[in-house]
């Protein structure tokens, strides 16, 4: 099968686009007239004075003529190192020119290699975090109102889009699998035992029965009729009807004291009698196997209730939408309390020591562990980049952001050469 090799890309272009990058060419193209420029007038110089020389003129000529020559050879040499770097001078192709288009790869690889050893080790990442203080100035940042409405405005923004691409049936599946399953696989006894025992134990349970014996009484307070049929329903048929009805207000009035005594008197027998039998089935409830297997029965009656069910497969569709509408109304309970946590935070962070200490040494140990742990994965995208670029347009770009400085190289070359040429040839004269 044949391998596929990368396509080449070219280098991003550099900041100011293509008007930039004109400027640029336009400025590279001008210091290269400049340095081609002092290579023309050492030529000439180099020819009037040989000229000069042949015909007779002083001996200082000689002088001029050997500064000439030397900063042509400068300049020339200059010339060709610079242009060595991009491609081949002349169009020939000499060993070791053209070095960036040919040595790119392993550019790129010392380039890594070097980020890698210098910027992504664990030392330099921990003493950098350290020193800039992060916990300090996110605090100082997010303590800000209107900073900590914008990271607000972001996280629900994350919501919303997290929310909408989920899909609905496998949040629901999710949802029946990992939370409801879970809780009726689970026996109830046991646990809702030892709750109830917890509420009984504290007396929580009171208020309910204080509401259970205010509605008994009232019950019966607001129903004399009604007691008064029941009484009379279960008299013999042989008993006369005002023997009835004087039973019947006799037991009416029996039970409306009773329920009077039962609502005012907290330490009543009935309500003595209710906690002594609601403590027992807290405890039935966690050790008695009838008791806890009759609560199996109820918990799968009440789950597989139709109008469970339908709660249950409803869930997410209710937290959905509660979600999407807090998170798009910046004045909601959500937002105002996420906003209101965010600025507390911040507060914290900048005046307490300890939880910015905290927070600090996370940052530096997450980050510790991505450069431990991934360096060499963060450095590979320097270098497979810089493979993929094309190498001739590689040259190109590194040539118009450097380039004109490298000219002044050509430049320094022909005035240090001349300067050379001088000194040499006049140590010449005065030894020889």
């Amino acid at each position: 099968m044949e391998q596929l090799t990368p396509a080449k890309v070219t280098p991003a272009d550099p900041p100011g686009g293509a008007a930039g990058e004109a400027e640029k060419r336009r400025a590279l193209r001008k210091m290269k007239l400049v340095a081609l420029s002092f290579l023309l007038g050492a030529t000439l110089v180099f020819l009037l004075t040989s000229w000069a020389q042949s015909a007779g003129w002083p001996g200082w000529v000689g002088y001029v003529r050997a500064a000439a020559e030397a900063g042509m050879v400068g300049a020339l040499a200059d010339w060709f190192a610079v242009t060595a770097l991009f491609r081949h001078p002349l169009g020939l192709k000499i060993p070791h020119t053209a070095i960036i288009p040919n040595k790119k790869d392993a550019l790129g690889n010392s380039l890594g290699d070097f980020v890698g050893s210098n910027f992504l080790s664990e030392e330099v990442v921990r003493d950098k975090l350290r020193r800039v203080e992060i916990a300090r100035r996110l605090g100082a940042w997010l303590a800000q109102e209107e900073n900590a409405e914008r990271v607000t405005s972001e996280l629900a923004t994350m919501v919303r889009a997290a929310v909408k691409v989920l899909r609905d049936e496998d949040i629901q599946a999710i949802m029946e699998q990992a939370v409801a399953r879970r809780i009726i696989d689970k026996p109830w006894g046991p646990p809702l035992g030892k709750i109830l025992q917890g509420v009984f134990a504290d007396g929580a349970h009171h208020k309910l029965v204080d509401l259970m014996c205010d509605r008994a009484y009232e019950w019966v307070r607001d129903n004399h009729t009604t007691m008064l049929r029941v009484v009379s329903d279960r008299a013999p048929s042989w008993s006369p009807k005002f023997v009835d009805e004087m039973l019947a207000d006799k037991v009416y009035g029996e039970v409306l004291s009773f329920a009077w005594a039962v609502k005012t008197d907290v330490n009543h027998p009935m309500r003595l009698a209710l906690d002594k039998f609601l403590g027992e089935f807290a405890q039935d409830l966690q050790t008695d196997p009838d008791v806890m297997a009759r609560a199996e029965q109820v918990k799968g009656q009440i789950v597989h209730h139709e109008e469970v069910q339908r709660l249950i497969g409803s869930a997410w569709s209710t937290a959905k939408e509660m979600l999407l509408n807090a998170a798009e109304d910046p004045s909601s309970e959500l937002r105002r309390r996420v906003r209101l946590g965010l600025v507390s935070l911040g507060s914290r962070l900048v005046s307490d020591d300890q939880l910015r200490e905290k927070a600090d040494g996370w940052v530096e140990g997450a980050a510790a562990y991505l450069v431990k742990n991934y360096s060499r994965e963060i450095t590979t995208i320097i270098t497979d980049t810089v493979e993929r670029w094309d190498a001739e347009e590689t040259s190109r770009k590194i040539e118009l952001q450097v380039g004109r400085d490298l000219q002044f190289i050509r430049i320094n070359g022909t005035v240090v050469g001349a300067l050379a040429g001088l000194v040499i040839y006049a140590v010449a004269e005065l030894l020889f």
